[in-house]
């Protein structure tokens, strides 16, 4: 008889570990099975690193760290998604439509990912668990949804709601990215272009203004101006930069502690034009997963849980918090939800209509669609408004500086006329 230590999950899914004796690996691993523990790793006493004797499989779940660093983008998560799902409700195996989507995986870092999720389900582990081994990859969401389609005998419902909800997301993200991205690329020229005649252009134009008009020559007010703001730009560029840097650094660390992240978080919310914008897509974005959650069979009080670890405001997340609180001591959704001050009237009372009716996930989602719609119509307005205005404010900011330059130029040449 040989003495194996093992590292094992058992029927709650939780690890544990002990000693079992045996005749050799295969043995050893059966009789974890037969306590209804699933074993993870196994070492037979004497033996070096984590490899079992007799050339058996080494069963170890989790890959180094280092692999579960690598990002997986969430586009691609969603493509594995709905592949994966259309795979499982044509009746494949899960092991086997996780075997085919490792070979055709688009990136290394999601190649190994898949293998190393076929070795965790091949070696008895719950599709559940293996996608636990990916905390940075999988979320508590995708996680939890996964575990519920297993509970109910329904992966392939879970599967095909997580893609949807995933589709729905990153569309809305897509939509908010392409609809910014010009405002962005103007302001950037606009910056760029003005920093580069603030430096490089007007002081050749200051030194010509000296040779023509003599060093005490007045300039007109708005040449005059925008002089003076070349200099300042040039001598205080680095300080005022470094005092940007020290900015951003500084609000990035309070934002990190509790008080600040709840104190920047508020401002979001109730800054003009884009405060709405935000509350709306956060509310959209929550109401979702909490439907989809409950839809896939997770527990009301564990769905809220992952909502407000997702919802990515501090405010919505308290806001959720006291909804769990409440829902934990027998009441519902609505007193504590109108009571927070987060959520519109409308919010409110198409839940307390979904309460009433026994209808709350399928309620949640018309919400999450309502106001997915409502960001939408938001971010083109938005978008038409900003698109003009960065236009002009690049107009004028080039305009006033060349009506700057050539007003001294064309007294210069007045004069030389006369």
């Amino acid at each position: 008889m040989q003495k194996f230590k093992y590292l094992a999950k058992n029927a709650s899914g939780k690890d544990q570990t002990g000693f079992v004796e045996a005749n050799d690996q295969a043995e050893a691993e059966l009789v974890l099975k037969q306590n209804n523990l699933v074993p993870v790793k196994l070492v037979a006493q004497g033996a070096k690193g984590g490899k079992k004797k007799g050339g058996g499989m080494n069963l170890e779940l989790k890959l180094p760290s280092f692999l579960q660093s690598k990002r997986v983008k969430p586009k691609e998560l969603m493509v594995l998604t709905r592949q994966l799902a259309t795979l499982v409700e044509s009746g494949l195996p899960l092991l086997r439509g996780l075997r085919i989507l490792a070979k055709q995986a688009a990136t290394p870092a999601l190649r190994r990912i898949l293998q190393g999720m076929c070795e965790s389900v091949e070696s008895g582990a719950t599709f559940s668990d293996s996608l636990a081994q990916y905390p940075k990859v999988f979320s508590h969401l995708y996680i939890n949804m996964a575990k519920a389609g297993e509970a109910a005998g329904a992966l392939e419902q879970s599967l095909s709601r997580l893609a949807e909800f995933l589709e729905k997301e990153q569309k809305i993200k897509g939509k908010v990215k392409s609809a910014m991205t010009y405002p962005i690329a103007v302001l950037a020229v606009a910056l760029l272009l003005t920093g580069v005649l603030l430096v490089k252009v007007i002081p050749k134009f200051e030194g010509l203004f000296k040779d023509m008009l003599g060093e005490n020559a007045k300039l007109p007010a708005i040449t005059q101006f925008v002089v003076n703001l070349a200099h300042n730009f040039t001598n205080y560029m680095v300080p005022v930069a470094g005092a940007v840097v020290c900015v951003v650094v500084l609000c990035r660390l309070l934002n990190k502690t509790a008080a600040g992240q709840l104190f920047f978080d508020r401002v979001k919310l109730h800054s003009p034009g884009f405060g709405p914008l935000i509350r709306k897509s956060s509310i959209g974005r929550t109401t979702r997963t909490l439907g989809t959650l409950m839809q896939s069979g997770v527990p009301v009080l564990q769905a809220l849980d992952i909502v407000r670890d997702t919802s990515g405001n501090a405010i919505i997340a308290k806001a959720y918090q006291s909804i769990h609180d409440a829902v934990k001591e027998g009441d519902n959704m609505t007193p504590s939800m109108e009571a927070s001050g987060q959520f519109p009237p409308m919010v409110v009372s198409m839940v307390d209509v979904g309460e009433e009716t026994g209808a709350l996930p399928d309620m949640l989602n018309r919400v999450a669609n309502t106001y997915d719609g409502e960001v939408d119509d938001a971010v083109s307005a938005m978008t038409s408004i900003i698109e003009p205005m960065m236009i002009v404010l690049l107009a004028v900011i080039v305009g006033t500086i060349v009506v700057a330059m050539f007003q001294p130029l064309t007294a210069i040449i007045g004069s030389m006329a006369g």
